[in-house]
């Protein structure tokens, strides 16, 4: 009985997954191509012919987007994300002004020509990545999209990671600026229109929950066109309800335009902190100067006892309970100062002043409320044959259009104010001209 050997068995050799030997190319080729498939049985369809066909349909392609089954709608509601664009896309034209947290230029589009802003972000000193400012800022322009609050149009970026740029509409003017500039303050007229302009904006804020907290005039612009709209959102968080949940900081607002609650330390603070400041810029339009001009916090809180009085359980019946109220001793007791200082205002106009400068922050006005203020509009009734009509009426005088506004050279723009040409001299008569009359005649 023979029994038959097997021949010499083949060395095993281990594969590597990166190599790439023609061998191995040809060896795996030939599996993909020529694979061994195992019969099976078909199953038999329990759905029509015409269904099976319609699961086989091919893909549809859509512009701009890619391939899609026929059973999935396209996604238009989602714009696509794309990058920011260079800041070389700009041309710089001059600085305008230097601020604490970032540079603003003038520039020009090179594609469009629109004249726009730039402010560059200071990040050259930031070890924690993107200063929450900025992106608090930015959120904010975002957030609130409205004709009186200075627009957003893109983030642009330099060279390097510090070199990142907010693009917003070139303003050719800021109150404190022009108010300097002014020969005569605005008029009354005018002085309404600045104010209904100003309270929409921060209605509009307040009502997406934006604190802007650094209300004054530098940060209200002005155009030729007699708009305003609130800048420089550096400073401005969102909040939430209850108010000064995950903490509020007491370093927010410029001092002379602070509110006494901030002043006094208080722990948490709510839309009234920028009411105060609007307070004080309807001062300030109307004295053309700020109303407290005070060199220390100290100094700020007597000027402001001086104005209003000092508080009282009555007016400000938490005043007590204020970390810092037991270390400032009260003047005398005193009535309120507005008149004295505001003599020119009408009755409507003090209330107003008043109601924005409260000392509790709960009786403030709000600015949804200071917009059907008297000042405003007024309700007249008129008697007429046993019936009564109420007929809103503004105020004399009426709030001037934006258009009517007069136009000053801009100095963000460079321009300078026009040298004012000498007129010619009257024609003068000689020493010994004598003129004829009917006698000589």
């Amino acid at each position: 009985m023979s029994v038959s050997t097997a021949g010499p068995s083949t060395p095993s050799r281990k594969r590597s997954r990166w190599q790439n030997s023609d061998d191995d190319n040809e060896e795996d080729q030939q599996l993909i191509i020529n694979p061994v498939k195992r019969r099976t049985k078909p199953k038999p369809s329990k759905e029509p012919a015409s269904s099976s066909a319609s699961v086989a349909l091919p893909n549809i392609k859509i512009p701009g987007y890619p391939i899609h089954s026929i059973y999935v709608p396209p996604r238009t509601h989602h714009p696509p994300i794309t990058p920011s664009r260079s800041v070389y896309c700009y041309e710089r034209l001059n600085q305008i002004e230097e601020g604490t947290y970032g540079v603003v230029f003038r520039a020009r589009d090179k594609q469009t020509g629109d004249i726009v802003a730039l402010k560059k972000l200071k990040l050259d000193e930031e070890k924690n990545g993107f200063p929450i400012t900025s992106l608090r800022e930015i959120n904010a322009l975002m957030a609130c999209r409205h004709d009186n609050v200075v627009g957003i149009r893109e983030v642009v970026v330099g060279d390097t990671l510090t070199q990142v740029f907010i693009v917003m509409d070139f303003i050719e003017h800021d109150l404190k600026s022009l108010l300097t500039l002014m020969p005569s303050p605005f008029l009354q007229s005018e002085i309404k229109t600045l104010m209904l302009q100003l309270l929409s904006a921060i209605k509009h804020c307040h009502t997406n929950w934006i604190l802007h907290r650094d209300l004054k005039t530098s940060n209200l612009l002005m155009n030729n066109r007699g708009t305003i709209k609130v800048a420089d959102f550096g400073l401005a968080r969102r909040y939430g309800d209850p108010v000064g949940v995950g903490g509020m900081t007491q370093l927010v607002v410029t001092l002379w335009y602070r509110a006494p609650e901030i002043l006094l330390g208080a722990e948490k603070y709510s839309t009234a902190v920028d009411m105060w400041s609007v307070g004080c810029i309807f001062a300030e339009l109307l004295l053309k100067e700020p109303l407290f001009q005070a060199k220390n916090e100290i100094e700020l809180i007597s000027m402001i006892f001086k104005l209003l009085g000092p508080p009282t359980n009555s007016s400000w019946p938490g005043y007590s309970s204020l970390p810092l109220a037991k270390t400032i001793t009260l003047p005398s007791p005193h009535l309120h100062q507005f008149r004295q200082k505001f003599q020119y205002l009408t009755t409507a106009g003090i209330d107003l002043l008043m109601s924005l400068l409260t000392y509790d922050p709960d009786q403030r006005i709000s600015a949804e409320e200071a917009l059907d203020h008297p000042y405003f509009t007024c309700v007249i009734l008129l008697s007429w044959y046993r019936y009564v009509f109420t007929t809103p009426f503004s105020e004399s005088p009426l709030p001037k259009h934006p258009d009517l506004f007069g136009s000053f050279p801009s100095a963000a723009a460079g321009e300078k104010k026009r040298k004012v040409f000498d007129s010619p001299s009257a024609p003068t008569r000689p020493a010994d001209y004598k003129l004829l009359t009917d006698f000589d005649m």
